[in-house]
Order: C-alpha cells, then structure tokens, then sequence
C-alpha cells in the first residue's frame, strides 16, 4: 500500500520527560525521555518534524538544542515554571519485566496544547501515547490531516476504553503491542484481534511482537516483519516511540506501509543499543540504511 504523500512534515504530539533508567549493569538518572522524544528523534532523522509538547524550566539547554536540530517546527513546544514530566524504571535481566519507581507529571499535568496554525495543516499525525482525551483534542484542531497513526497503552485501555474507541476509530494506523491486543479485543488470536480492531475503524492495525518482530493487518492482508539481530540490549525505554516515529516519516515520505514498518522497526533497534536516545540519535544514514535491508529479508518468512 502506497499512501501517496510526500511533502515530508510530520506533526508529533506526546511526553517530554526526564528518566531515570535502571538496569543490571547501570543507572542513568536525568536524561532526556518522553513518548515524543524518542518519535522526534527517530522521525526527523527523514522527515521535518513539527513537535507539540510541554517543558519545564528545569529543562536542560542540550535537551533544548537536540530538539532545534530534529525539528523544523518548535511553535508548539511550550514552557512553563515548574518541574518537567519525570519517569523513573527498572528492568530485569531478562527485560521482560519493568518495574516503574516514580511518575511526576509536573507541568504535564497541565498539558492542553491549543494548536498554531501551520501546525494545523500537517498532513500527516503521530500521536504518541498520551491521554485519549488529549488526542482527541489534537484530532480537533488538525484542519488538514490526511493520514494519523496512534499508540496507546493499558492504563487507557482499563481506564478510558470509551474514549479509546474515538480515537481508534479517527485513525487510520493503529499500534498497538500483543498483549494490548488481547486486552482490549479479549480475543487470543492475532487475527480475530486484527478483525475487531478494524471494524473500529482504522484499516492498519500493526501488532508489536517484541522480539519476534510485528504483524501488519491492511484489509484482508497480513504481513510479518522480523527484527535486526542485537547483540547487546542495554535500554529498551522508548524503543515502541521510535518505531511510531519511524512509521509515521516514511509515511509522510510517500513509501509503503511495509517499507515505513521497516524504517520504524530499524530506529527502534537502535534505540535500544543504548541509554535514552543516544544510539538512535547518534545514528548514520548508512546504518539506518543497513539495518533496513536485513529487515526486508525477513518480510513474511
């Protein structure tokens, strides 16, 4: 599937956060997180990205700086007195398991972002995840919008189920993770969950498998991604906001729904080959380009 749009702006609204990671072998505290982060950073390595978000004045200059140079479009990036969103997490040996150590909205708690106007008329959405009322407020204001990807988690899918459903149903890319799937659709099998989540709507439904890869339900049609061997896992934090952010510029780029899966699925594995956002950050090109043509060899086998 070809989405047929190239103008290469991508409007990007979620968290801005400062983390404190934990895991067997270190611990980082203080740095630069949130679901828009990561979704910036991955996006803007091929797409001018637009960012809504909220700071505090506790945010650092070099996160400010990172933010210049991954954006084209910094209007709706607003900064308030008080403490940034902060996040703190532990993971197990095994990263299967991620215990959360604090949550502090700070000024997130007041985030309502009212849209400027070149804002407004981005074509295509990336709303990480974020409070499904918020994203319906964003969905309001977007005058222009031809083609919104959106990612949720299970605290809206017990919590907010009903407003849930409004978003799914005005996206046309749904991400969602295996286990959210059988959460919300309370079915077991992939493809009865690709069925009920369609009939919400959206005629993307991709299913993030971790490390078996992602599944991709367009219409009656089902295609497998595998992923990018890593060696080393040293920070899985945010790897799911890049993979969006990915999607979400090769979309804006013109390419195919497997080929943007691909481009996420490449950002995401260079997400977590470090702490916060450093690898994917740090990345080249050609290394984004290498693990692009491994990802395409795993393609339905």
């Amino acid at each position: 599937m070809t989405i047929g749009m190239s103008n290469n702006n991508t409007l990007i609204v979620g968290s801005i956060g400062l983390d404190t990671i934990e895991t067997i072998s270190d611990r980082k505290e203080s740095i630069l997180g949130g679901s828009a982060t990561y979704a910036t950073i991955a996006a803007g390595k091929s797409s001018d990205v637009h960012l809504v978000g909220i700071i505090g004045d506790d945010f650092p200059p070099s996160g400010m700086k990172i933010f210049k140079e991954a954006t084209v479009d910094l209007s709706n990036l607003e900064q308030k007195k008080g403490k940034t969103f902060s996040w703190g997490g532990r993971y197990a040996k095994d990263w299967d398991n991620r215990q959360t150590l604090f949550t502090e909205l700070g000024v997130f708690k007041e985030f309502d972002p009212v849209l400027k106007q070149q804002n407004k008329e981005v074509p295509i959405i990336f709303l990480a995840n974020i409070h499904p009322v918020l994203q319906l407020s964003v969905l309001d204001q977007c005058t222009k919008r031809k083609f919104v990807i959106i990612d949720t988690m299970n605290l809206w899918i017990d919590t907010e189920r009903e407003k849930l459903k409004e978003v799914i149903s005005s996206c046309d890319v749904l991400l969602i993770n295996e286990f959210e799937a059988e959460q919300f659709t309370r079915r077991k099998n992939h493809d009865d969950q690709g069925t009920v989540l369609q009939a919400l709507g959206p005629q993307n439904i991709i299913v993030k498998c971790g490390s078996k890869g992602a599944k991709l339900y367009a219409g009656h049609q089902l295609d497998t991604i595998g992923v990018f061997p890593i060696k080393n896992v040293i920070d899985p934090t945010g790897a799911g906001d890049a993979f969006g952010g990915g999607i979400a510029a090769s979309l804006a780029n013109g390419e195919t729904m497997i080929e943007s899966i691909i481009n996420g699925s490449a950002l995401a594995s260079l997400t977590i080959e470090g702490f916060g956002i450093d690898t994917v950050y740090n990345a080249s090109v050609d290394e984004i380009e290498k693990r692009k043509e491994h990802l395409r060899t795993t393609l339905n086998s």
